[in-house]
């Protein structure tokens, strides 16, 4: 094989990669160099143990390479972790330590700023922003859209300075509200929140009702806190998934003892009518699996 002919292949592969993932994992190039021996079997490397080991180490060095292209040219996603230990910066943190890099189905990680705006016009809309979601009545559609337009500048903020959320939720209260909730998710992740929630959620209700009822079927607290709610599910004349849904929510903080008065906000704040919540705090599909796998 020629210099230029595996050049061209490395040049391709690191461009293909970093369309995905900008810092891959060591098996994530593994796995990229066994499928390319895999697939292409005359490129694999005569007297390697697994044929496909030095395209490994070549991928891995192009890949740092490649990165330091998409720096120069100005990508965000990599900029974002410039400054680090170096001969002229010999007191910064070492070049490989608390990197930036995306969490699993973060798509939009770090975009740049849309073309024509700056900081200083992103941040006179975020003011606009600010002083419209106070009014009594608030124009959505224009909220919604300046929060688009200003989705690079928030990202900004998140991935460099990791301000608290309190922090973040005053400077953009638009995030308190639900539709932008829903809206800021599917930016990140080009995802439907409630539909991924409730898909995800839904797999596990059979499970999660059936550990619900056997600690409910115990003695303590927690085990009558449970019994008057399935209680009050039992009595129900319809038991479709909206029902079950709600029965699962509020047991959940009961099952793990947790403060409940904030947990749960239903149109009319009774737990005697069980209806599907219209806001409820963050629950993570790690506790509900973490609950399942007990």
């Amino acid at each position: 094989m020629t210099r230029d002919l595996k050049h061209d292949i490395l040049e391709k592969l690191a461009s293909t990669i970093y369309g995905f993932k900008a810092y891959p994992s060591d098996n994530n190039i593994a796995m990229v160099a066994e499928a390319l021996v895999a697939t292409h079997p005359c490129l694999k490397e005569a007297g390697s143990q697994t044929g496909w080991n030095g395209w490994k180490q070549s991928i891995k060095f192009k890949m740092g390479n490649y990165r330091n292209k998409m720096r120069q040219a100005g990508c965000l996603e990599v900029i974002v972790n410039d400054g680090k230990r170096s001969r002229s910066n010999p007191h910064n943190e070492p070049p490989h330590s608390n990197i930036k890099r995306p969490k699993q189905a973060e798509v939009n990680f770090l975009p740049n700023l849309p073309q024509g705006e700056n900081p200083s016009s992103l941040e006179h809309l975020r003011q606009t922003i600010f002083e419209e979601v106070k009014k009594t009545e608030m124009d959505l559609s224009l909220i919604k859209k300046m929060m688009q337009t200003t989705f690079a500048l928030r990202r900004q903020t998140i991935v460099r300075t990791c301000p608290p959320v309190k922090e973040l939720m005053d400077l953009w209260p638009a995030l308190k509200m639900e539709s932008e909730v829903y809206a800021e998710f599917q930016r990140i992740t080009n995802q439907n929140l409630p539909n991924t929630f409730y898909a995800a959620f839904d797999r596990h209700l059979p499970r999660l009702m059936a550990i619900f009822r056997e600690k409910a079927s115990k003695t303590g607290k927690t085990a009558e806190a449970l019994a008057d709610i399935f209680k009050i599910h039992d009595e129900q004349e319809l038991h479709d998934i909206n029902t079950r849904r709600t029965t699962v929510i509020h047991a959940l903080p009961v099952y793990l003892q947790e403060d409940t008065s904030g947990f749960v906000k239903s149109p009319n704040q009774s737990l005697e009518v069980l209806q599907w919540p219209s806001l409820l705090s963050p629950v993570t599909m790690a506790q509900v699996k973490c609950i399942i796998s007990l």
